[in-house]
Protein backbone atom coordinates (compact mmCIF):
# COMPACT_ATOMS: atom_id res chain seq x y z
CA UNK A 1 0.00 0.00 0.00
CA UNK A 2 1.22 3.54 -0.73
CA UNK A 3 2.20 5.40 2.42
CA UNK A 4 -0.28 8.29 2.59
CA UNK A 5 0.78 9.55 6.00
CA UNK A 6 4.34 10.68 5.45
CA UNK A 7 6.82 10.78 8.31
CA UNK A 8 7.41 14.46 7.54
CA UNK A 9 6.16 16.32 4.46
CA UNK A 10 8.64 19.13 4.00
CA UNK A 11 6.61 20.70 1.20
CA UNK A 12 3.70 21.12 3.61
CA UNK A 13 5.99 22.41 6.37
CA UNK A 14 7.37 25.08 4.03
CA UNK A 15 3.90 25.77 2.69
CA UNK A 16 2.70 26.90 6.12
CA UNK A 17 4.72 30.09 5.65
CA UNK A 18 5.12 30.12 1.87
CA UNK A 19 4.22 33.77 1.27
CA UNK A 20 6.64 35.07 3.90
CA UNK A 21 9.41 32.72 2.77
CA UNK A 22 8.96 33.70 -0.87
CA UNK A 23 9.12 37.38 0.07
CA UNK A 24 12.25 36.86 2.18
CA UNK A 25 13.95 34.98 -0.66
CA UNK A 26 12.93 37.67 -3.15
CA UNK A 27 14.53 40.36 -0.99
CA UNK A 28 17.81 38.45 -0.93
CA UNK A 29 17.76 37.81 -4.68
CA UNK A 30 16.98 41.45 -5.42
CA UNK A 31 19.72 42.64 -3.06
CA UNK A 32 22.46 41.02 -5.15
CA UNK A 33 24.30 40.10 -1.91
CA UNK A 34 24.32 36.35 -1.24
CA UNK A 35 26.92 35.72 1.48
CA UNK A 36 27.69 37.41 4.79
CA UNK A 37 25.08 40.11 4.31
CA UNK A 38 22.12 41.63 6.10
CA UNK A 39 20.01 38.47 6.24
CA UNK A 40 22.81 36.56 7.95
CA UNK A 41 23.47 39.35 10.46
CA UNK A 42 19.76 39.64 11.23
CA UNK A 43 19.29 35.92 11.76
CA UNK A 44 22.39 35.61 13.94
CA UNK A 45 21.12 38.43 16.14
CA UNK A 46 17.58 37.05 16.31
CA UNK A 47 18.70 33.51 17.02
CA UNK A 48 21.17 34.58 19.71
CA UNK A 49 18.38 36.57 21.37
CA UNK A 50 15.96 33.65 21.09
CA UNK A 51 18.45 31.13 22.50
CA UNK A 52 19.59 33.50 25.25
CA UNK A 53 23.24 33.58 24.19
CA UNK A 54 25.45 36.62 23.60
CA UNK A 55 26.87 35.36 20.31
CA UNK A 56 25.67 33.37 17.32
CA UNK A 57 27.91 32.47 14.39
CA UNK A 58 26.26 30.97 11.33
CA UNK A 59 28.03 28.15 9.51
CA UNK A 60 27.42 25.62 6.75
CA UNK A 61 25.85 22.76 8.72
CA UNK A 62 25.48 21.10 12.10
CA UNK A 63 28.58 18.91 11.80
CA UNK A 64 30.68 21.98 11.05
CA UNK A 65 29.26 23.76 14.09
CA UNK A 66 30.53 21.07 16.46
CA UNK A 67 33.81 20.63 14.58
CA UNK A 68 34.47 24.37 14.72
CA UNK A 69 33.79 24.56 18.46
CA UNK A 70 36.34 21.85 19.21
CA UNK A 71 38.87 23.25 16.73
CA UNK A 72 38.48 26.69 18.33
CA UNK A 73 39.20 25.25 21.77
CA UNK A 74 42.34 23.64 20.37
CA UNK A 75 43.52 26.91 18.82
CA UNK A 76 42.80 28.70 22.12
CA UNK A 77 44.94 26.17 24.02
CA UNK A 78 42.03 24.65 25.95
CA UNK A 79 42.44 21.25 24.27
CA UNK A 80 45.06 19.38 22.29
CA UNK A 81 45.18 16.28 20.11
CA UNK A 82 44.63 13.13 22.16
CA UNK A 83 42.43 14.80 24.76
CA UNK A 84 39.13 13.10 25.55
CA UNK A 85 35.54 14.23 25.09
CA UNK A 86 32.75 12.32 26.81
CA UNK A 87 29.76 11.82 24.51
CA UNK A 88 26.58 9.69 24.57
CA UNK A 89 27.05 6.32 22.87
CA UNK A 90 23.64 6.39 21.16
CA UNK A 91 24.02 9.72 19.39
CA UNK A 92 23.97 10.35 15.67
CA UNK A 93 27.44 9.84 14.26
CA UNK A 94 28.01 13.55 13.57
CA UNK A 95 28.63 14.20 17.27
CA UNK A 96 31.51 11.73 17.20
CA UNK A 97 32.82 12.74 13.78
CA UNK A 98 33.37 16.26 15.10
CA UNK A 99 35.51 14.88 17.92
CA UNK A 100 37.69 12.57 15.85
CA UNK A 101 38.09 15.15 13.05
CA UNK A 102 40.01 17.26 15.56
CA UNK A 103 42.31 14.47 16.70
CA UNK A 104 40.40 14.16 19.97
CA UNK A 105 39.23 10.91 21.52
CA UNK A 106 35.52 10.18 22.01
CA UNK A 107 34.64 8.39 25.25
CA UNK A 108 31.25 6.76 24.80
CA UNK A 109 28.85 6.70 27.76
CA UNK A 110 25.59 4.75 27.83
CA UNK A 111 22.19 6.51 27.88
CA UNK A 112 19.41 6.21 30.43
CA UNK A 113 16.81 3.97 28.77
CA UNK A 114 13.96 6.04 30.24
CA UNK A 115 15.09 9.29 28.63
CA UNK A 116 17.39 8.19 25.77
CA UNK A 117 19.83 10.85 27.05
CA UNK A 118 23.34 10.34 28.43
CA UNK A 119 23.17 8.70 31.87
CA UNK A 120 24.53 11.31 34.26
CA UNK A 121 25.28 8.62 36.84
CA UNK A 122 27.92 7.14 34.51
CA UNK A 123 29.76 10.29 33.42
CA UNK A 124 32.07 10.70 36.41
CA UNK A 125 33.32 7.14 36.08
CA UNK A 126 34.43 7.90 32.52
CA UNK A 127 36.60 10.90 33.46
CA UNK A 128 40.38 10.51 33.19
CA UNK A 129 43.33 12.89 33.39
CA UNK A 130 42.87 13.55 29.65
CA UNK A 131 39.17 14.47 29.77
CA UNK A 132 38.56 18.05 28.67
CA UNK A 133 34.86 18.22 27.85
CA UNK A 134 31.45 16.62 28.11
CA UNK A 135 29.33 16.84 24.97
CA UNK A 136 25.65 16.39 25.75
CA UNK A 137 23.31 15.68 22.86
CA UNK A 138 19.70 16.79 23.25
CA UNK A 139 18.66 13.69 21.36
CA UNK A 140 15.19 13.44 19.81
CA UNK A 141 14.39 16.96 21.09
CA UNK A 142 14.67 16.35 24.85
CA UNK A 143 16.98 18.45 26.97
CA UNK A 144 19.86 16.24 28.13
CA UNK A 145 21.20 18.63 30.74
CA UNK A 146 20.93 17.82 34.44
CA UNK A 147 22.28 19.64 37.48
CA UNK A 148 24.52 16.62 38.12
CA UNK A 149 26.17 17.13 34.72
CA UNK A 150 26.69 20.81 35.44
CA UNK A 151 28.20 20.02 38.83
CA UNK A 152 30.58 17.43 37.34
CA UNK A 153 31.80 19.89 34.71
CA UNK A 154 32.41 22.55 37.34
CA UNK A 155 34.24 20.23 39.75
CA UNK A 156 36.50 18.76 37.07
CA UNK A 157 36.90 22.02 35.12
CA UNK A 158 35.45 20.50 31.96
CA UNK A 159 33.89 22.36 29.05
CA UNK A 160 30.19 21.59 28.57
CA UNK A 161 29.34 21.44 24.87
CA UNK A 162 25.78 21.06 23.63
CA UNK A 163 24.83 19.29 20.43
CA UNK A 164 21.54 21.10 19.88
CA UNK A 165 20.86 19.76 16.40
CA UNK A 166 17.52 18.24 17.41
CA UNK A 167 16.18 20.47 20.19
CA UNK A 168 15.64 24.00 18.87
CA UNK A 169 13.46 25.77 21.43
CA UNK A 170 13.66 23.25 24.26
CA UNK A 171 13.83 24.81 27.71
CA UNK A 172 15.49 23.64 30.91
CA UNK A 173 13.89 25.69 33.69
CA UNK A 174 14.33 29.19 32.20
CA UNK A 175 17.27 28.47 29.88
CA UNK A 176 16.90 27.27 26.32
CA UNK A 177 19.12 24.50 25.07
CA UNK A 178 21.99 26.17 23.28
CA UNK A 179 22.58 28.58 26.15
CA UNK A 180 23.21 26.08 28.96
CA UNK A 181 26.81 25.02 28.27
CA UNK A 182 29.99 26.81 27.27
CA UNK A 183 29.12 26.46 23.58
CA UNK A 184 26.50 24.79 21.44
CA UNK A 185 26.28 23.51 17.88
CA UNK A 186 23.02 23.76 15.93
CA UNK A 187 21.87 22.11 12.71
CA UNK A 188 19.25 23.62 10.40
CA UNK A 189 18.96 20.57 8.14
CA UNK A 190 15.52 20.75 6.44
CA UNK A 191 13.91 18.09 8.65
CA UNK A 192 14.79 19.82 11.94
CA UNK A 193 12.24 21.70 14.04
CA UNK A 194 13.92 24.85 12.72
CA UNK A 195 14.89 23.75 9.24
CA UNK A 196 16.33 25.60 6.27
CA UNK A 197 15.67 24.83 2.59
CA UNK A 198 19.09 23.19 2.45
CA UNK A 199 21.96 22.81 4.88
CA UNK A 200 22.80 25.31 7.57
CA UNK A 201 24.19 25.50 11.08
CA UNK A 202 25.28 27.81 13.86
CA UNK A 203 27.35 28.07 17.02
CA UNK A 204 26.00 29.87 20.08
CA UNK A 205 28.07 30.86 23.11
CA UNK A 206 28.56 33.56 25.74
CA UNK A 207 32.34 33.38 25.25
CA UNK A 208 33.42 36.25 23.00
CA UNK A 209 36.91 34.84 22.42
CA UNK A 210 35.45 31.51 21.32
CA UNK A 211 32.90 33.19 19.04
CA UNK A 212 35.61 35.24 17.32
CA UNK A 213 37.77 32.14 16.83
CA UNK A 214 34.85 30.11 15.42
CA UNK A 215 34.01 32.87 12.96
CA UNK A 216 37.67 33.17 11.93
CA UNK A 217 38.12 29.43 11.41
CA UNK A 218 34.89 29.24 9.43
CA UNK A 219 36.16 31.99 7.11
CA UNK A 220 39.28 30.17 5.83
CA UNK A 221 41.08 31.01 9.08
CA UNK A 222 40.90 34.74 8.38
CA UNK A 223 39.48 37.74 10.20
CA UNK A 224 41.18 40.17 7.77
CA UNK A 225 40.88 39.73 4.03
CA UNK A 226 43.76 37.70 2.58
CA UNK A 227 45.46 37.34 5.98
CA UNK A 228 45.39 33.74 7.28
CA UNK A 229 46.79 33.10 10.77
CA UNK A 230 44.98 29.74 10.96
CA UNK A 231 44.34 26.83 8.61
CA UNK A 232 40.62 27.38 8.40
CA UNK A 233 37.76 26.15 6.27
CA UNK A 234 34.92 27.61 4.24
CA UNK A 235 31.80 27.16 6.39
CA UNK A 236 29.24 29.92 6.06
CA UNK A 237 25.47 30.20 6.30
CA UNK A 238 24.31 31.71 3.02
CA UNK A 239 21.90 34.63 2.79
CA UNK A 240 19.00 32.66 1.31
CA UNK A 241 19.04 30.11 4.13
CA UNK A 242 19.42 32.83 6.76
CA UNK A 243 16.40 34.65 5.35
CA UNK A 244 14.28 31.49 5.37
CA UNK A 245 15.35 30.65 8.92
CA UNK A 246 14.49 34.17 10.03
CA UNK A 247 10.91 33.61 8.90
CA UNK A 248 10.57 30.15 10.40
CA UNK A 249 12.08 31.18 13.73
CA UNK A 250 9.01 33.33 14.39
CA UNK A 251 6.81 30.24 14.39
CA UNK A 252 9.12 27.80 16.17
CA UNK A 253 7.52 27.96 19.62
CA UNK A 254 3.97 27.46 18.34
CA UNK A 255 5.02 24.59 16.10
CA UNK A 256 6.91 22.95 18.97
CA UNK A 257 3.75 23.22 21.07
CA UNK A 258 1.87 21.39 18.32
CA UNK A 259 4.42 18.57 18.51
CA UNK A 260 3.97 18.41 22.28
CA UNK A 261 0.21 18.04 21.95
CA UNK A 262 0.58 15.16 19.49
CA UNK A 263 3.16 13.43 21.71
CA UNK A 264 0.83 13.74 24.70
CA UNK A 265 -1.93 12.05 22.68
CA UNK A 266 0.35 9.17 21.79
CA UNK A 267 1.45 8.69 25.39
CA UNK A 268 -2.10 8.81 26.76
CA UNK A 269 -3.88 6.79 24.04
CA UNK A 270 -1.45 4.15 22.78
CA UNK A 271 -1.78 1.10 25.03
CA UNK A 272 -0.21 -1.84 23.23
CA UNK A 273 1.97 -4.08 25.45
CA UNK A 274 4.16 -4.89 22.44
CA UNK A 275 5.17 -1.23 22.13
CA UNK A 276 7.18 0.61 24.77
CA UNK A 277 6.29 4.29 24.83
CA UNK A 278 8.48 7.03 26.30
CA UNK A 279 7.79 7.46 30.01
CA UNK A 280 5.64 10.47 31.02
CA UNK A 281 8.72 12.28 32.35
CA UNK A 282 10.20 12.10 28.88
CA UNK A 283 7.78 14.87 27.87
CA UNK A 284 9.46 17.37 30.18
CA UNK A 285 11.76 19.89 28.47
CA UNK A 286 11.07 18.28 25.11
CA UNK A 287 10.25 19.68 21.66
CA UNK A 288 9.73 16.22 20.11
CA UNK A 289 11.89 16.47 17.04
CA UNK A 290 11.44 12.70 17.12
CA UNK A 291 8.79 10.62 18.88
CA UNK A 292 10.53 7.28 19.59
CA UNK A 293 8.94 4.00 20.57
CA UNK A 294 10.71 0.73 21.33
CA UNK A 295 9.51 -2.60 20.03
CA UNK A 296 11.28 -5.96 20.09
CA UNK A 297 9.58 -6.66 16.75
CA UNK A 298 10.52 -3.28 15.36
CA UNK A 299 10.95 -4.34 11.74
CA UNK A 300 7.57 -6.07 11.73
CA UNK A 301 5.95 -3.01 13.28
CA UNK A 302 7.51 -0.77 10.64
CA UNK A 303 6.29 -3.02 7.82
CA UNK A 304 2.81 -3.25 9.33
CA UNK A 305 2.53 0.54 9.55
CA UNK A 306 3.88 0.95 6.02
CA UNK A 307 1.42 -1.63 4.68
CA UNK A 308 -1.33 0.42 6.30
CA UNK A 309 -0.19 3.73 4.88
CA UNK A 310 2.04 5.19 7.62
CA UNK A 311 5.68 6.04 6.98
CA UNK A 312 8.13 5.72 9.89
CA UNK A 313 11.88 6.16 10.31
CA UNK A 314 14.52 4.32 12.36
CA UNK A 315 16.85 6.63 14.33
CA UNK A 316 19.33 4.96 13.98
CA UNK A 317 19.70 1.35 12.78
CA UNK A 318 23.45 1.00 13.49
CA UNK A 319 25.11 2.63 16.53
CA UNK A 320 28.33 4.61 16.01
CA UNK A 321 30.57 2.02 17.67
CA UNK A 322 29.37 -0.61 15.20
CA UNK A 323 30.05 1.51 12.11
CA UNK A 324 32.94 0.45 9.86
CA UNK A 325 34.59 3.87 10.17
CA UNK A 326 34.98 3.28 13.92
CA UNK A 327 35.94 -0.38 13.86
CA UNK A 328 38.37 0.30 16.72
CA UNK A 329 35.30 0.70 18.95
CA UNK A 330 33.50 -2.44 17.80
CA UNK A 331 34.43 -4.47 20.88
CA UNK A 332 32.83 -1.99 23.29
CA UNK A 333 30.04 -3.42 25.44
CA UNK A 334 27.15 -0.95 25.23
CA UNK A 335 23.98 -3.01 25.75
CA UNK A 336 21.58 -0.11 26.40
CA UNK A 337 22.72 1.69 23.27
CA UNK A 338 22.48 -1.47 21.22
CA UNK A 339 18.97 -2.17 22.48
CA UNK A 340 17.82 1.32 21.49
CA UNK A 341 19.32 1.03 18.01
CA UNK A 342 17.80 -2.45 17.64
CA UNK A 343 14.27 -1.55 18.81
CA UNK A 344 13.74 2.18 18.13
CA UNK A 345 11.08 3.33 15.66
CA UNK A 346 10.13 6.98 15.07
CA UNK A 347 6.44 7.75 14.62
CA UNK A 348 5.20 10.84 12.72
CA UNK A 349 4.99 13.82 15.10
CA UNK A 350 4.93 17.24 13.47
CA UNK A 351 2.90 20.38 12.87
CA UNK A 352 1.38 19.35 9.53
CA UNK A 353 -0.33 16.16 10.75
CA UNK A 354 -4.12 16.35 10.75
CA UNK A 355 -6.38 15.21 13.58
CA UNK A 356 -7.60 12.30 11.44
CA UNK A 357 -4.02 11.22 10.71
CA UNK A 358 -3.14 11.24 14.40
CA UNK A 359 -6.22 9.14 15.19
CA UNK A 360 -5.27 6.71 12.44
CA UNK A 361 -1.72 6.29 13.75
CA UNK A 362 -2.97 5.65 17.29
CA UNK A 363 -5.51 3.12 16.03
CA UNK A 364 -2.89 1.22 14.04
CA UNK A 365 -0.40 1.15 16.92
CA UNK A 366 -3.03 -0.29 19.23
CA UNK A 367 -4.04 -2.93 16.66
CA UNK A 368 -0.51 -4.23 16.06
CA UNK A 369 -0.20 -7.89 17.06
CA UNK A 370 3.08 -8.85 15.46
CA UNK A 371 1.33 -11.74 13.74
Amino acid sequence: MTENIKYLELKKVTGLHADEINEAVRRVVDSGWYLQGEANAAFEADYARYIGAKYCVGCANGLDSLTLILRAYIELGVMKAGDEVIVPANTYIASILAITANGLTPVLVEPDISTFQIDDLLIEKAITSRTRAVMIVHLYGKCAYTERIGDICRRYNLKLIEDNAQAHGAINEERRTGSIGDAAGHSFYPGKNLGALGDGGAVTTNDEELAVMVRTLANYGSSRKYIFPYEGRNSRLDELQAAVLGVKLRYLDSENECRRRIAARYISDVCNPLITLPEPGYCENNVFHIFPVLCERRDELQKYLSDNGVQTVIHYPVPPHKQACYKQMAALSLPVTERIHREELSIPCNQVLTADEIERIIELLNRFTGA
